[in-house]
């Protein structure tokens, strides 16, 4: 408990650095029609959040073609070595840190965003800022509170409980669109179902392994639900931090989409 105590006072700077350039960026947005400022300070932080890790997604991106320009030696590899999974599994991993395919590249635009995601939740829940009021509760997005949860205060059926569910619907939208990019590029070469889960799989099937370990099963079926739990996460954290999610979520789409027709059209 102490050790959790401690990474949550972890934040306190970040948090208070982020407590001086939300209400700068509103104060700069304050020409924002109908009290909006501080939300649209949100979505400039994000934004800047985004830019700061896009040289990352690029790498993410370009990791991904690879790991599909990769995928007639994979299927060498998995031919040869069929009877022998460990063996295969240790060619596979050495056929992509050679090439510079790895997987975890992928990941590391979402780890980078989560300190940043953790420091607007706490930027919206803290009554406090180095002992002095948090003077960020009393900003609204339209009739809701930044700070409100959607099932508390005046709850689901209300005013507050309308922006929530325009949040929550438009979460939705986005994560549909999430989903239909992960249908359109699933398969080898992406999170989940990369060459050498598809060949290791295959070759523990035959070895008596469990099919939900195939691309069609559990395994391929988790980039397509994931963009969903987004809702969830909304749902219970400060109407600040669901903001934010929608904002990075809809730029990922964006920037993924953007980025795979800039490499194609590179031919990188």
């Amino acid at each position: 408990m102490s050790r959790l105590i401690n990474i949550y006072r972890l934040l306190d700077a970040p948090v208070a650095v982020a407590y001086h350039v939300v209400p700068t960026l509103a104060t700069w947005l304050a020409p924002v029609p109908g009290g909006l400022a501080t939300a649209a300070a949100i979505v400039a932080f994000t934004a800047a959040v985004r830019l700061l890790v896009l040289p990352l997604s690029h790498y993410a991106i370009r990791g991904e073609r690879s790991r599909a320009r990769l995928l007639p030696q994979f299927q060498e590899l998995q031919r040869r070595y069929a009877r022998q999974p460990d063996k295969l599994r240790r060619e596979l991993n050495a056929l992509q840190q050679a090439e510079g395919a790895g997987i975890f590249a992928g990941c590391l635009p979402l780890l980078l965003q989560l300190p940043f995601f953790s420091i607007m939740y706490r930027l919206f829940r803290s009554g406090e800022v180095y002992g002095k009021p948090n003077m960020l509760l009393t900003h609204h997005l339209l009739s809701a509170p930044l700070a409100s949860h959607w099932l508390t205060g005046a709850g689901p059926f209300s005013l507050q409980g309308v922006v929530f569910a325009g949040l929550l619907a438009l979460l939705g939208v986005v994560a549909w669109f999430s989903a239909r990019l992960a249908r359109q590029t699933a398969g080898p070469g992406q999170a989940g179902s990369t060459p050498a889960r598809v060949a290791t799989a295959r070759a523990d099937t035959r070895r008596g392994g469990k099919p939900a370990d195939q691309p069609g099963g559990v395994l391929g079926a988790l980039p397509r639900l994931l963009p969903y739990s987004t809702l969830i996460v909304a749902a219970v954290v400060p109407l600040a931090a669901g903001l934010y999610l929608l904002t990075t979520t809809t730029w990922t789409v964006l920037e993924r989409t953007a980025l795979r027709r800039l490499i194609a059209g590179a031919g990188g």
